[in-house]
């Protein structure tokens, strides 16, 4: 009886996040919209469907309400495949012709009370096609992103990624499920639980793959690996990383590019800030004249504004940060 009330309170707290969280997607105002709603809805989906199984293990459910959670799986695919598109086909809008792949869904729903759903012969098969339905959609989105995954950034192909394999990882569950009947039954929304958390964390870090930061950036991948050898060939030539006013601002100028563009590469390609990509250099040359016996007397300010910084202090945290010891610690 315990171990059956700490698995309703699992699967039950991963429940009510799918809800909250499917929530916030929909009424966020930040980011992309379209984008948004159609992460809600993917979650809306799922949510659905497991609160089904959850009930469902702990009390008997009319074939009608069990059939409105299957249901929700119908909603899964279709928005799954289109929150790929129009991420990463980016700026393309919604044809009407799209509303057919919700057909399935309106069908199911609207014959809910007729379909079987007793565990019998009738009723494998019908949950089969549910389980082949966002099969098709699963393998329809992951050809969508090997085929497109190079035209955009890398953290935006990684963020879709991540979601394709959540849901595929959903989908063996139940997979396995139908292939053999109730069998660990109600684990699945257990693992849905912290999967939604994982999710959430994603979602609520989502600057970290660049979806908000450079929602309208029109700079794919393969021109942001060009511009960042740009970048780099042009700072290690002109050792501007020793100017102690380097801005981003005037790489973009020498670069005849915007300050975003500039900002986007780095950030995608050396997975730093601008400061960060220049203290990097300024501390391998602040390395080389303290491994540089010649050096050994030289004070630290010294290196420090041969090195580029303009203060310390200023030093002494990069090198801390970068390195992880003191540069006097470095020195020996």
């Amino acid at each position: 009886m315990l171990t059956n009330n700490i698995i309703l309170i699992l699967a039950s707290l991963g429940l009510f996040q799918g809800i909250f969280l499917s929530i916030y997607l929909f009424t966020h105002k930040t980011g992309n919209k379209k984008l948004n709603v159609y992460l809600s809805l993917i979650l809306l989906g799922l949510t659905i469907r497991i609160g089904k199984t959850i009930l469902s293990y702990y009390m008997p459910l009319e074939a009608w309400q069990m059939n409105i959670g299957i249901s929700g799986i119908f909603i899964v695919g279709p928005f799954l495949w289109l929150y790929g598109i129009t991420l990463l086909k980016e700026n393309k809008t919604l044809r009407h012709s799209f509303y057919l792949h919700l057909l399935p869904f309106i069908l199911f729903i609207s014959f809910v009370t007729i379909i079987p759903s007793k565990g019998d012969f009738d009723t494998f098969w019908n949950y089969g096609l549910v389980v082949l339905h966002l099969a098709i959609y699963l393998v329809i989105s992951w050809v969508t992103l090997l085929k497109n995954g190079s035209k955009i950034t890398l953290k935006k192909s990684k963020w879709y990624r991540s979601i394709l394999i959540g849901v595929t990882s959903v989908w063996v569950y139940y997979l396995g499920n139908f292939l053999n009947y109730e069998l660990h039954y109600i684990w699945g929304p257990i693992f849905y639980s912290f999967l939604i958390y994982a999710f959430t964390y994603l979602i609520l870090n989502r600057n970290n793959f660049g979806l908000e930061k450079y929602d309208s950036s029109t700079l794919d991948r393969n021109n942001s690996e060009i511009l960042f050898e740009k970048i780099k060939n042009l700072i290690e030539k002109e050792n501007l990383f020793l100017q102690p006013t380097i801005s981003l601002k005037t790489v973009s100028d020498k670069l005849s590019k915007n300050s975003r563009e500039v900002s986007q590469s780095i950030n995608e390609n050396a997975q730093q800030n601008f400061r960060e990509f220049i203290n990097h250099y300024r501390i391998e040359k602040a390395k080389s004249l303290l491994n540089n016996l010649e050096n050994k007397e030289r004070k630290m300010a010294v290196v420090a504004y041969d090195s580029g910084f303009g203060t310390v202090t200023a030093f002494n945290v990069a090198f801390k940060k970068i390195t992880g010891i003191t540069p006097s610690a470095y020195r020996g």
